[in-house]
């Protein structure tokens, strides 16, 4: 499933935009999810969890693609 993002802003961090998509419910579980590594960006795995997320980046989480504008 693709899913296209607009960010207001410079950047958004992983964490906060796990929550934002609904992705995560709480900041633990968004933490929680990056920790696993199922969070793959630009096609390698993201490990931190407040990494600042630009427009043009693709995340890959689990079946979710999220493009980011």
């Amino acid at each position: 499933m693709k899913k296209e993002f607009k960010i207001n802003g410079d950047y958004i961090e992983l964490i906060q935009l796990l929550k934002v998509l609904g992705i995560a419910q709480t900041g633990g579980h968004a933490k929680m999810i990056v920790d696993e590594g199922i969070v793959i960006r630009n096609g390698e795995i993201e490990t931190r969890k407040r990494a600042k997320l630009i427009s043009g980046d693709i995340l890959q989480i689990e079946d979710m693609e999220i493009i980011l504008l």
